[in-house]
């Protein structure tokens, strides 16, 4: 009898103990949940990496916004590599996680956590993504033929595992340098910046037409229009991919805004190597592409 009291004690405690653990970890859940993160996926590559992966979550921070950002990387990869990649649940991509940290000592900053040989489908179920985007590999953001059917059953892949709230954006990529030495620079676009920003624009005013997404990143038309400033053609490092300082701190600005509607103007945060005169052009820049959104693609520059 007393050996039955005292198993019967040890499983009490042991409830008890779990239940206590639970709690914690309530508590400590609904404590993160107050600070309503948004929560950002980007079906992307390399000018995806540009965008999100520096300055934007200093920059939300300055602005009161939490966000937890997760870029889904391949380099290159287009929009057709993704669809079948999400048709075969490839596990395949570098999924690259940038958040808050819940941690002692650490508790309040961002980290970068790195998680590969991961698929679409097993990201989008981590979580419910207030925000999802999709972009087209920058060889053939120009080139119409390349986007269709693929981005028809990228969508139509993806869009089951959102909730009701989430919304679809779309990411419009930059022409590239004048001096770029990309090996499709010439070939798909005769070595001509203006002639690939034209054909840019033209293939995403098609993407637009399709009314299947429910917000513009017009990252293409805020590149050519900052290049009109005095800070010149000198947005890429290499001829394509964003500079470390102006260029990517150009597209955070201009996702801010757009996913969170808070501007940047103001913002005191500025990569490491960039003049405040700097910061500022580009925060203007960021801004008025940003309120121009769709409208933008019409309005700059003026085609040829």
């Amino acid at each position: 009898m007393k050996r039955l009291h005292y198993i019967t004690l040890v499983i009490l405690l042991a409830v008890a103990e779990i239940i206590a653990v639970a709690t914690m970890q309530s508590h400590r859940l609904r404590s993160q949940e107050l600070h309503q993160p948004l929560r950002v996926l980007c079906i992307g590559n390399s000018f995806s990496i540009d965008a999100v992966e520096q300055n934007l979550a200093q920059l939300s921070n300055e602005r009161g916004v939490e966000v937890v950002i997760a870029n889904m990387y391949i380099g290159g990869c287009s929009l057709e590599r993704h669809a079948k990649n999400m048709r075969g649940d490839s596990a395949v991509y570098s999924c690259r996680l940038i958040r808050k940290t819940y941690d002692e000592g650490t508790c309040g900053m961002y980290e970068r956590v790195v998680l590969d040989s991961i698929a679409i489908a097993d990201v989008l179920t981590w979580d419910e993504w207030d925000v999802i985007t999709m972009q087209q590999a920058s060889h053939y953001s120009g080139q119409w033929s390349t986007y269709e059917p693929w981005l028809t059953e990228l969508i139509d892949s993806v869009r089951p595992y959102m909730s009701p709230a989430a919304k679809l954006y779309w990411y419009m990529t930059w022409a590239y340098q004048q001096d770029a030495t990309h090996p499709a620079f010439v070939p798909y676009y005769n070595g001509d910046q203006a002639y690939m920003y034209d054909e840019i624009v033209g293939c995403n005013r098609q993407v637009l037409k399709s009314k299947r997404f429910d917000g513009f990143i017009p990252g293409g038309v805020a590149v050519q229009m900052a290049r009109q400033t005095k800070l010149g053609d000198t947005l890429c490092r290499d001829g394509y991919h964003l500079s470390h300082t102006a260029g990517r701190y150009l597209m955070a600005c201009l996702w801010l805004e757009v996913l969170t509607g808070k501007s940047a103007l103001g913002c005191k945060y500025m990569p490491e190597g960039m003049s405040a005169e700097e910061r500022n052009i580009v925060q203007q820049v960021a801004h008025y592409a940003a309120q121009q959104g769709i409208n933008g693609l019409d309005k700059w520059p003026n085609s040829k």
